[in-house]
């Protein structure tokens, strides 16, 4: 009987299901329109999520044929038809009645119509709720369908086939063809790869997925599927899948999904809210995108690479790539940051004439800039900096001199695929004419000294040429004087500030300050020591971005004392610590400038939208682990941080994990406070003895490093008092119970490639453990936890970190 009434219902669902599918399909009938206007009508999905019709483009009387969401602020377009050849005002679309659909101007010349329309009547067309328009016969057929003439966007339940492609657009505001391409290639492989236009000649590969068996055919990709959950996967003939997005997504219930070959050439995956956040919209998220480093990917022996001809990219804090042009260059469309730069002053070998290069020409340095594959047209070693400088200086075919590993290169114009590389160490030498050359640093003190110096020397000369004898050797008498004081005053200057000097520090001017941070106005973050401010300082010559910190307060009276506490951090060298570039001293006005990283902080990364890559977290957490060892054991003076969390870790470019604030505690508390503590550090990463009367010793930071660890492992906060269950509000006690426990898949539930990694995700653990311990004597130093971390020594079972605690 049961089973009788099981397949009853069945049979009900499976006529009731086609009846509700179709309930969901609005159609357009034969003869209907849409004319080209502001606020026109559109033909709606029957849920109202997508629309189709017209867009107008920015303020002009010219009009996109497109799809988009239509239930949320941004109106986003993700399928338009006549990108090349906008629609003027008064254009009309028209399904007419024999099934034709065709887009035709205000005198009825043709704009645009479907290509490869299989045969058969159309009988209907739809706006359906997957973002899909599509022309249909009686028997609902698809003879034409708008996921099929593919653009820059795939949508969930779209599937791309062998051969098919994304074409980026031009700009995010052009619809123009643009120059990156994603294609599944008849081996299997996803690539994605710039193009050369108006061609479409396909240049090398800048992503390509492991999805070819060359011994195997069954074994190789054939579709880029993007399923009704929201997730990319390449499916393999023999129905094996491999997942682009190895992390877990929000619920598709709450969230639009959209992936888009972006006009940069990455190829992203968003999310966007289904209905307002606390009352206000938020805009796209993204949440996946590859390639990892277009700047370093996007290589080979032809094309521009990812920024255009005569310009270098580096990436900001999302990954994306910042094209700069070279010193003395400007861009070739202000529009497109990827056009490309052209040069301001065109040189030729005939313009030097009887003149030395030295009279016409300076050599502007660049820091970490390179073109590994462009233009070399000779290559010198050994040879030093100032030699490669001369050289280039002295070659009127050399337009750059790249120094770097006692090699010097030489090259000539358009450079291609430039980028700046701050893991290796070397310069670009740049010939610049004298005139476009900016050889004052507006920024520097000594600059405008020197300017006052020549004007005073004009003055003094006008004067000994107008004046009497008497009056000549009057002036050559005060002149002289005030030389002698000018020299003795500098002397004085060089002699206290030796040590800024030696430091390649620059001192800076508040005012100068100021008017980098727009008035303070872009605030970056705070901490215990002071407020984060982004600046824009130009004549750096490394970087155009800077941080700026306003110290909330100083424990030393004297200058002298705070230029040798920041001379001293100055002298601080590690690829895992923060660069200070220089300083402010005017009273009560202290900050310190340093570089700027644009991948933000680890929080941002670690407690953002998506789980971030499990190999990536730990080659961070390495690398944080060198960071503070280093300042342990290998500084010249030990360094205790006292404030060691998410915040106060850096990302660079190529996300190597970056210390900032150390050598602060020292600068800003008394030496009483690391004496005894006195404060308390940032909630959730405290050792217990800050709570005692005992000294502060580099323990505190083996401590904070603990928490920061399982951070890093279980990426969620050390402490969330939202949590349901209260076992595990507490991070590092959750940890221990999950250990003692032998549950540490808990830890990582999402996470597949942790899953995978178990006896690392164990060893991190034990590792984590040992730094949380509350006695200091037992937990280890930094060169053990760096020795533990890397495998280089056994680590031993850890006791309960708190021996006297429930947890025990």
């Amino acid at each position: 009987m049961a089973l009788s009434l099981l397949l009853h219902l069945l049979g009900l669902f499976l006529v009731v299901e086609p009846l509700s599918v179709a309930a969901q399909t609005a159609n357009i009938s034969l003869g209907s329109s849409l004319t080209a206007s502001q606020g026109s009508s559109t033909w709606q999905s029957p849920s109202g999520t997508f629309a189709f019709g017209f867009r107008r483009i920015a303020d002009q009387d010219l009009f996109l044929l497109a799809i988009w969401y239509d239930k949320i602020p941004d109106k986003t377009i993700v399928w338009y038809a006549n990108g090349d050849n906008p629609a003027p005002k008064g254009s009309k679309l028209e399904l007419t009645t024999d099934g034709q659909l065709t887009l035709t101007g205000p005198r009825s010349q043709e704009i645009w119509k479907p290509e490869s329309v299989l045969s058969g009547r159309v009988a209907y067309a739809a706006m359906l709720d997957t973002g899909n328009f599509v022309l249909a016969n009686n028997n609902a057929d698809y003879l034409w369908q708008s996921f099929k003439d593919l653009k820059d966007t795939v949508l969930p339940t779209q599937v791309l086939e062998i051969g098919e492609k994304l074409n980026s657009r031009q700009t995010a505001n052009s619809y123009s063809q643009g120059r990156f391409q994603l294609q599944l290639k008849s081996d299997g492989r996803l690539v994605l790869y710039p193009i050369a236009l108006p061609t479409e000649f396909a240049y090398q590969p800048y992503y390509q997925s492991n999805t070819s068996d060359a011994v195997d055919e069954m074994n190789s990709g054939y579709q880029l599927s993007f399923n009704e959950s929201g997730y990319l996967n390449v499916v393999r003939r023999n129905g094996n899948i491999d997942k682009l997005i190895n992390k877990t997504l929000l619920p598709i219930r709450d969230y639009y999904y959209r992936a888009t070959l972006d006009s940069d050439g990455f190829f992203t995956q968003y999310a966007h809210p289904k209905s307002p956040k606390n009352g206000s919209w938020t805009s796209w998220l993204p949440v996946w995108s590859i390639p990892e480093n277009i700047c370093f990917e996007a290589n080979g022996d032809l094309g521009s690479g990812p920024c255009g001809y005569n310009s270098f990219c580096r990436l900001d804090a999302n990954r994306r790539p910042i094209c700069e042009c070279l010193p003395g260059f400007s861009s070739l469309d202000p529009n497109n940051k990827l056009s490309g730069c052209k040069q301001n002053r065109i040189q030729s070998c005939d313009e030097q004439g009887n003149s030395k290069p030295e009279d016409l020409y300076v050599m502007h340095e660049l820091s970490n800039t390179f073109w590994p594959t462009s233009s070399n047209f000779e290559q010198l070693q050994p040879m030093n900096e100032d030699d490669c400088s001369r050289s280039c200086l002295y070659d009127c075919y050399c337009m750059v001199a790249v120094i770097k590993e006692g090699s010097c290169w030489k090259k000539k114009l358009p450079l291609s695929h430039g980028r700046q590389d701050w893991n290796s160490y070397g310069k670009a030498l740049i010939k610049l004419p004298k005139s476009d050359a900016s050889l004052d640093d507006p920024l520097s003190p000594q600059s405008n000294t020197g300017r006052k110096d020549r004007k005073t020397l004009i003055l003094a000369g006008a004067l000994l040429l107008g004046s009497s004898v008497f009056l000549n050797f009057f002036f050559v008498a005060a002149i002289s004087l005030v030389f002698l004081y000018t020299y003795q005053k500098r002397h004085n200057v060089t002699t206290s500030t030796s040590s800024i000097m030696e430091a390649n520090l620059r001192s800076f001017r508040y005012k100068d300050l100021e008017e980098a941070t727009d008035g303070f106005r872009e605030e970056l973050g705070r901490g215990a020591f002071g407020t984060v401010y982004k600046g824009i300082i130009s004549s750096l010559s490394s970087t155009n971005y800077v941080a700026i910190k306003k110290l909330d307060k100083v424990a030393q009276e004297g200058e002298k004392e705070f230029k040798a506490e920041v001379s001293a951090i100055a002298r601080t060298h590690h690829k895992n610590l923060v660069r200070l570039l220089g300083f402010c001293d005017e009273g009560a006005n202290k900050l310190l400038v340093y570089e700027f990283m644009n991948n933000g902080t680890l929080a941002s990364f670690l407690f953002g939208i998506s789980r971030p890559d499990w190999n990536k977290r730990i080659q961070i957490a390495f690398g944080i682990a060198r960071g503070i060892m280093y300042l342990h054991e290998e500084c010249s003076t030990q360094i205790i941080h006292c404030d060691i969390k998410p915040h106060n870790i850096l990302l660079d470019d190529s996300f190597t994990a970056r210390i900032s604030d150390f050598g602060l505690a020292k600068l800003l508390l008394s030496d009483q406070t690391l004496t005894h503590a006195v404060i308390r550090g940032t909630r959730g990463y405290v050792a217990p003895e800050w709570f005692r009367n005992v000294p502060i010793t580099a323990k505190v930071d083996v401590y904070s490093y603990g928490v920061m660890l399982l951070e890093i492992i279980c990426c969620r906060r050390s402490l969330e008092m939202e949590r349901e269950n209260e076992e595990e509000v507490i991070l590092t006690d959750w940890v221990y119970d999950c250990y003692k426990e032998k549950t540490l898949n808990k830890l990582i539930e999402d996470d597949e490639e942790a899953r995978n990694d178990m006896k690392r995700l164990e060893r991190l653990v034990k590792v984590a453990i040992w730094c949380i311990q509350e006695d200091p004597s037992l937990r280890p130093t930094m060169k053990k936890v760096t020795q533990m971390l890397e495998g280089v020594v056994d680590v031993s079972l850890p006791p309960c970190p708190s021996p006297f605690s429930s947890i025990c």
